[in-house]
């Protein structure tokens, strides 16, 4: 079985829900689009930005931006109503109307809710002069690393690999990527933003202030208002680099050379990354299945420079020039993304990663985890319930080692050997069946305990993960009851977290399941 990319993370989408009942609920909900059509005032204007459940475009509109179809079966909820606002203002007056209806702007949840989609806020502006960028919140990775390819082979951006990810999502949980050992997280790379706040301000880095910016390069998103743009400071990259994969099974010593991976890859050059992708896959035994790591490589440089490097400090690899591949650093997204490279258009199609159904969860690695530990959580993948299950090792150390924890809210730097993802999918005649699959995950997570950070047990923020700990839906969230999870995602950070969003919205009129809540609200 080829190694299974699932896009975690979707296009920004922001949920106005409406948290009533009844008749006050249908009163309210066409109170709201009443006072929306107003403010919208043109009425070629407004068919093109609210979407009826009666209107044609309505299905399409809703599932182009779901990547985990696990959210959109018959029985997920749906919403009344889908706002695609084509300008600023339509955003404002969405919040205007919101509030003064009562309504909340939030993530999707079990209650009747209302769609706010950035779909047409996907710009990107690139500078090669000033080696910047402003890239809107509804854009992809793809289309991001399309406009930089069009202007230049020397300048990259250290974001995530899967072209089919939102930029508002990835950015506010920080995001990380192939360039993450050399440069860090996509959000060290942010330089200013536009947002518009609870009460429809449009501020830029200099009117929100300080403490603000800082709590929305990392500190989640749909929390502190809706940032509309990003300005991005460019890296640069090389014309030419290199890739490779090896791949090996449990009957190729693979235990052995994941447990040295261990030691190796967070001190590797900087330019060099080798991730683990581990996957259950055919045996070379006929109808026998075994499990398979896949090290996947980038290298900021031409092969010939890399085969020494890598046959002198993991020769256990068995690293050859036929495992290699050289190409410009945006062929290498795909790549690395495990995603068709016939062209860099690639990168525009949304449906280069296939959508799939799936439940993922992370953790953070310190220290090197045994080898008994290793062919423990090895020989889970032969369950039956692992056939589309997946654990990726992203190496950390470069870069990540010289940033403080509290230089933003995404802590997790110094002292982490690897982040570990886990992800578990099933096909969608499945679905009835899916709490086994869940509980498969879970039963994995917990085996992986002993092995992976404590107290707290960290966890990113962008891999979304409810068990974990959760807000209340409705009513108030306290302080104690968010720490539960906001620790596991920003450690002491939270605290700060919880003092900008006490300052900056304090109604707490921005929320969902896991929102960082300020110190009190009706």
């Amino acid at each position: 079985m080829k190694f299974l990319q699932y896009s975690v993370l979707p296009f920004l989408l922001v949920v106005v829900i409406l948290s009533l009942s009844g008749a006050t609920l249908v009163h309210s909900h066409g109170d709201f689009l009443h006072c929306l059509s107003l403010h919208l005032a043109n009425s070629s204007t407004i068919s093109k930005v609210i979407y009826m459940r009666n209107n044609p475009s309505y299905s399409s509109v809703l599932n182009a931006s779901i990547q985990n179809t696990r959210f959109s079966t018959p029985a997920t909820p749906k919403p009344l109503a889908i706002i695609t606002p084509l300008k600023t203002s339509h955003i404002q007056s969405t919040i205007y109307c919101s509030k003064k209806h009562g309504l909340q702007l939030r993530i999707r949840s079990g209650v009747p809710f209302v769609i706010l989609d950035l779909l047409n806020f996907r710009a990107v502006e690139v500078d090669t002069k000033n080696k910047v960028a402003w890239v809107q919140s509804g854009a992809t990775l793809g289309e991001l690393y399309y406009g930089i390819a069009a202007k230049t082979k020397t300048l990259g951006f250290p974001a995530g690999v899967c072209p089919t990810v939102g930029i508002g999502g990835h950015f506010s949980g920080g995001g990380y990527g192939i360039l993450v050992r050399k440069y860090g997280l996509a959000a060290d790379h942010i330089i200013d933003a536009q947002l518009i706040d609870a009460n429809g301000r449009i501020l830029d880095r200099k009117s929100m202030g300080e403490d603000l910016f800082w709590a929305i390069r990392g500190g989640g998103g749909n929390t502190f208002g809706i940032v509309l743009a990003w300005k991005i400071k460019l890296v640069p990259v090389p014309v030419v680099v290199t890739v490779f994969t090896v791949n090996k099974n449990l009957e190729q010593n693979v235990t052995k050379i994941l447990h040295r991976w261990q030691y190796i890859a967070h001190k590797l050059p900087d330019d060099l990354y080798v991730d683990v992708g581990i996957t259950k896959v055919s045996s070379s035994q006929a109808g026998k299945k075994t499990v398979q790591a896949a090290f996947i490589a980038l290298f900021l440089g031409g092969v010939d420079e890399l085969i020494p490097l890598v046959q002198e400090r993991f020769p256990e690899l068995g690293l050859a020039k036929e495992n290699c591949s050289e190409m410009s650093w945006a062929e290498s997204v795909l790549y690395l993304g495990r995603a068709p490279r016939t062209s860099l258009d690639m990168l525009l199609d949304k449906n280069v990663i296939p959508r799939t159904i799936f439940k993922a969860k992370s953790d953070y690695v310190k220290e090197p985890i045994p080898e008994s530990g290793i062919e423990g959580f090895l020989s889970m993948f032969l369950e039956k319930e692992a056939d589309f299950a997946s654990m990726l090792m992203v190496p950390f150390g470069g870069k990540m080692e010289e940033i403080p924890e509290n230089e933003l809210p995404y802590p997790h730097r110094a002292g982490n050997l690897f982040q570990a993802s886990y992800i578990v999918g099933w096909r969608k005649e499945e679905n009835a069946e899916s709490g086994k699959y869940i509980s498969w995950i879970r039963r994995f997570y917990s085996y992986m305990a002993t092995y992976v950070s404590k107290s707290p047990r960290e966890a990113y923020f962008n891999y979304r993960d409810l068990d974990i700990g959760s807000n209340n839906i409705s009513g108030y969230t306290s302080y104690q009851q968010a720490s539960i999870w906001g620790f596991k995602y920003f450690k002491n950070n939270f605290k700060r977290l919880v003092q900008v969003k006490t300052m900056v919205d304090p109604m707490n009129f921005f929320r969902n399941e896991q929102s960082i809540p300020p110190l009190s609200s009706p």
